[in-house]
């Protein structure tokens, strides 16, 4: 799942330019006017945008016979654009770990593994996936166990993806934090092409993006890594748009930029060439209608080094979304620390913690703040929490709820890493935020991130129409006033987060 290690701490390198004009022509363009320094300028970028690695990309497919290893894969274009308008359909989609069940009557979403069942039934073209690291099968932590089934069941689908020749193409995190997964080798076999992004090195961070782009027409974001636990063991929450290639050929430009910092000897760039930059962002999101309803959107990313002209940063996002709060906000997240976690000596770091304080004084908003609790929870975290909870003040009209969210562990002890509310989401009365980051600095400067933030208006005339923002606020208030939501009174300092039954 990605939730106990963390970025690596390996200092950045220095930041050079992706690829640069041959010494030739920098020769030549010492000896020339103004007016062929300029030309050469020209002819200088162009070779540079065609050295970087060809990127697999939506509308293209992989030859089933071509090499699945190397920097620079065979690919056979398929033709144009896909035709027609866009008919972009949201859902939201979770997993709810075995044995935790909810009363009856009680809000959800479709379950995960159904929807990644269906997003690969519908894959025709092209399926690329970011993921922190991949187990979908038991042997891969030494657990024999029904429960992963329905990773294994994905596993084989994925083969069979590439076997009816759909391109499946993967970034994922090197190194890895698990060993024994022969998932990807096995994938490679069959023709996948894998790229693992050393993002310790590029940034002193970890891919811990998690998205799908399928397509070019479909796609998954949020809190699942892609591991059998994920669909069974761990409570997880995104969202899948389909039939909405505006958004999936933007999300596709950020799974881009893995893909050519995954190849040999690559560098950041100091700046990104302009077939990686955006027009859609917090001040430009997409306005179109989902469903028929109006509906802004964009994507986020981190760090900021990979961040290409245009493209919010996921920090700037959630800043954002929590501003425009008036009435309420919500959020549910693993981990929360207003400092740095990963590197030392640790600095602190209250901007988030800043927004929330700012937003119940200030505006008067109803802040709550759901953080999950498990076996390998930093005690650490829980100072800061009670600070946040001291500052909620009723009579002064400041009201901060916090409650820490316990999976009770039952008798899936056998399982690792698991029995946990792995969830990386916020919302307000006017937007919804999923995201795949813990909230704490490291996640937002040095590792890989991702972000949707989805502002939707119901139709004048159909108030019961439900928006994405009120379908989240109900699976958030259905985890609130849940059983396994516990207010931090009953929680001891350094108490275990084990379930008391």
């Amino acid at each position: 799942m990605g939730v106990k290690a963390g970025p690596a701490e390996v200092p950045s390198p220095p930041r050079r330019v992706l690829l640069a004009p041959s010494p030739r022509s920098r020769e030549l363009g010492m000896d020339l006017g103004t007016l062929a320094v300029l030309w050469l300028s020209g002819v200088a970028l162009i070779y540079l945008l065609w050295q970087v690695p060809h990127l697999p990309a939506w509308g293209q497919r992989q030859s089933a016979r071509s090499p699945a290893h190397g920097p620079h894969p065979a690919w056979e274009p398929l033709g144009g654009e896909r035709q027609g308008p866009d008919s972009c359909r949201l859902l939201l989609v979770e997993s709810t770990p075995q044995d935790l069940p909810y009363a009856a009557g009680s809000p959800s979403a479709q379950p995960l593994a159904q929807a990644w069942q269906q997003l690969l039934d519908a894959a025709q073209e092209s399926v690329h996936v970011a993921s922190y690291y991949w187990s979908l099968t038991g042997p891969d932590i030494g657990a024999n166990d029904t429960s992963a089934q329905l990773g294994e069941a994905l596993l084989r689908k994925l083969q069979q993806l590439l076997d009816r020749n759909v391109s499946l193409a993967v970034a994922t995190s090197h190194p890895t934090l698990v060993r024994n997964s022969t998932d990807l080798k096995a994938l490679e076999a069959r023709g996948a092409q894998v790229r693992r992004v050393p993002m310790g090195r590029l940034t002193g961070g970890v891919l811990h993006s998690k998205f799908w782009v399928v397509d070019g027409l479909h796609v998954y974001l949020g809190s699942a890594n892609m591991d059998w636990r994920s669909l069974s063991q761990v409570k997880e929450l995104g969202a899948v748009i389909y039939n909405c290639s505006r958004l999936a050929r933007d999300l596709e430009k950020t799974f881009q930029t893995y893909w050519v910092l995954g190849a040999p000897r690559a560098v950041l760039p100091k700046h990104w060439p302009g077939n990686f930059s955006t027009h859609i962002n917090r001040f430009q999101p997409l306005y179109t209608r989902f469903d028929g309803v109006h509906t802004t959107a964009y994507f986020s990313a981190s760090p900021p080094a990979l961040c290409p002209h245009g493209r919010t940063r996921d920090l700037d996002a959630l800043l954002a979304v929590m501003r425009g709060a008036r009435q309420f906000l919500y959020v549910s997240v693993m981990d929360y620390f207003p400092t740095t976690r990963f590197t030392r000596p640790a600095r602190y770091w209250p901007a988030l913690d800043n927004a929330l304080r700012e937003a119940a004084f200030g505006r008067g908003v109803r802040v709550r703040l759901l953080v999950s609790c498990w076996l390998h929870t930093d005690p650490g975290m829980f100072p800061y929490l009670r600070s946040l909870q001291a500052f909620s003040d009723p009579e002064a009209g400041i009201s901060v709820d916090v409650k820490v969210f316990i999976v009770p562990v039952g008798n899936h002890s056998n399982i690792p890493f698991s029995r946990v509310n792995h969830s990386k989401f916020m919302v307000t009365e006017r937007a919804a935020y999923i995201g795949t980051s813990n909230w704490s600095e490291d996640y937002f400067s040095s590792t890989s991130g991702v972000g949707l933030v989805v502002s939707q208006r119901a139709p004048a005339g159909e108030p019961g129409r439900g928006t994405v923002q009120e379908q989240l606020r109900q699976l958030f208030e259905r985890d609130w006033s849940s059983p396994y939501a516990v207010g931090l009174d009953g929680q001891a300092p350094g108490q275990d987060c084990m379930w008391q039954d």
